[in-house]
């Protein structure tokens, strides 16, 4: 039993069942025993290990890649540099690192960290400490500064809440979470339904008990940005795990210490992820004004954009260890059995303009 786990029982049986949403929402984000503000999720030591974190390659090549859409958008004179939840602060250091290569570049960005977390943004002070651009915190994308931007996002719209729906003989009700007869939380179906017009034409014949899921908090970000693009112009990059095209099932999980938990069983002490919607989150973008350049998975990214030339690079004059070291960071981010095929990449760009490897069929 955790405190938290608690505290959402006592909710629910004052005052009903909750939606998936509200509970991700809880377990993440509850000041006292939230699990990003009361814990450090990243690396070895925490639950999972994200792209950044296996080799400085990712980040120098994302690095690489915000070069490429800077001349593509004219190389302006000021344009706002933006992550959105930097975790330890590890990509952005390897960004930098590479955009030192273009002093244009660093003489025009601005810095701009979206974290709300404080305890985040002391790991991320601490890890850009000797970057060449310092940063300023915002507490949301609305909060970025007026202009061009150039933005990335790697593994930030997983964690964001979802709403699940499950097909009944009464259209797609609302999935929530309530109390057993032994005062365990489940899984329950709501009045809250989804309306015949939002649901995908692939999931209408689906059989009862299908769920499908809506991701309206990453979309609205998605439009935000979309439409801070349109209108100032600039380019964003979106890595996270997913699929391309809008489909049913139940992507909702449990990660504690590095293995697969019961959702139901941890709150705040396991991070919860849904998986992302990259046709969605395309659709959010576009209607916000942007334009979506074709998405691709990370192993096609990385690939493109000169993976195993860095890793050549990175390796030379190495020892056969750090050498293996290298191999197996370029397998685990672009194998298609580990991170390549999981994760996809989504590009989007205030004029359509593309960049590399963003140009280069696939």
């Amino acid at each position: 039993m955790t405190v938290l786990k608690d505290k959402i029982k006592a909710r629910i049986a004052s005052e009903g069942p909750i939606s998936v949403a509200q509970y991700m929402t809880i377990c993440l984000s509850d000041p006292d025993a939230g699990y990003y503000t009361t814990r450090e999720p990243f690396g070895q030591a925490g639950d999972f290990i994200t792209a950044p974190e296996v080799s400085q390659m990712f980040g120098e090549l994302i690095g690489a890649t915000l070069l490429s859409a800077y001349e593509a958008i004219g190389s302006p004179e000021q344009f706002e540099l933006v992550e959105l939840g930097p975790g330890r602060g590890t990509l952005m250091s390897d960004l930098l690192r590479m955009a030192a290569l273009r002093p244009a570049f660093l003489n025009a960005a601005h810095l701009n960290l979206v974290e709300m977390s404080p305890r985040l943004r002391k790991n991320q002070q601490v890890t850009l400490k000797k970057s060449p651009l310092k940063p300023e915190f915002r507490d949301t994308f609305q909060d970025v500064p007026e202009g061009p931007v150039l933005l990335v996002a790697n593994e930030f719209f997983d964690a964001l809440p979802i709403h699940q729906f499950v097909k009944t003989p009464d259209g797609w009700l609302e999935r929530q979470i309530g109390l057993d007869d032994c005062d365990e939380l489940t899984f329950g179906v709501g009045a809250a339904r989804l309306p015949e017009g939002a649901i995908a034409t692939s999931c209408v014949t689906s059989p009862l008990g299908t769920i499908i899921e809506t991701q309206p908090a990453a979309n609205a970000i998605a439009q935000d940005i979309g439409r801070r693009l349109a209108q100032c112009g600039g380019a964003a990059v979106f890595f996270d795990y997913g699929y391309l095209k809008t489909a049913a099932g139940d992507t909702l999980q449990a990660l504690y210490k590095h293995a697969f938990d019961d959702v139901l069983a941890n709150p705040g002490e396991a991070d919860l992820t849904a998986h992302v919607n990259f046709e969605a989150l395309a659709s959010a973008a576009v209607k916000g004004g942007a334009k979506a350049l074709p998405a691709m998975t990370q192993g096609s990214f990385l690939l493109q954009a000169g993976l195993l030339e860095r890793a050549g690079s990175l390796g030379a004059g190495k020892s056969h260890q750090e050498q293996e070291a290298i191999r197996d960071a370029v397998e685990r981010l672009a194998a298609p059995e580990q991170m390549g095929e999981l994760f996809k990449v989504l590009a989007v760009t205030g004029t359509g303009t593309s960049f590399q490897p963003f140009d280069t069929p696939h």
